[in-house]
């Protein structure tokens, strides 16, 4: 069973930090790319951070760029979001979501990803 499991969420204050983690089984993980994504109350779901299969490019939006870190660990099939500095802006769900592709880079659009986990809640408080 193709599974993403993600964890790490809860309530921070402003300037706080966490870490998102995305456990993934029952596909190979190192054929593809992993890519984290947010939606706020009211908002679309948008793209965050994204990283290949290969582990040597990412992606972030510009808004949590210098802020937020993308990291992969083959052995552990899992991908962290280190989230630092963080903003009410960045209250949302988080979701990590898998997309085919064994190579250096990572697409951002959403509608390339094939299997997604659950969410989890990120509350950042003023």
């Amino acid at each position: 069973e193709v599974q993403l499991v993600e964890s790490g969420g809860g309530l921070v204050q402003a300037g706080g930090s966490l870490r998102l983690s995305c456990a993934a089984s029952g596909f190979t993980f190192d054929d593809y790319a992993i890519g984290w994504f947010r939606q706020a109350p009211g908002k679309e779901r948008e793209p965050v951070s994204c990283t290949g299969s290969s582990d040597v490019n990412s992606y972030y939006v510009h808004s949590v760029k210098g802020r937020f870190t993308i990291s992969r660990d083959h052995a552990k099939n899992t991908v962290y979001l280190q989230m630092s500095s963080l903003k009410p802006e960045d209250t949302a769900v988080y979701y990590c979501a898998a997309d085919y592709g064994p190579g250096w880079g990572c697409n951002p659009e959403i509608g390339r990803y094939d299997y997604w986990g659950q969410g989890t809640q990120v509350t950042v408080s003023s």
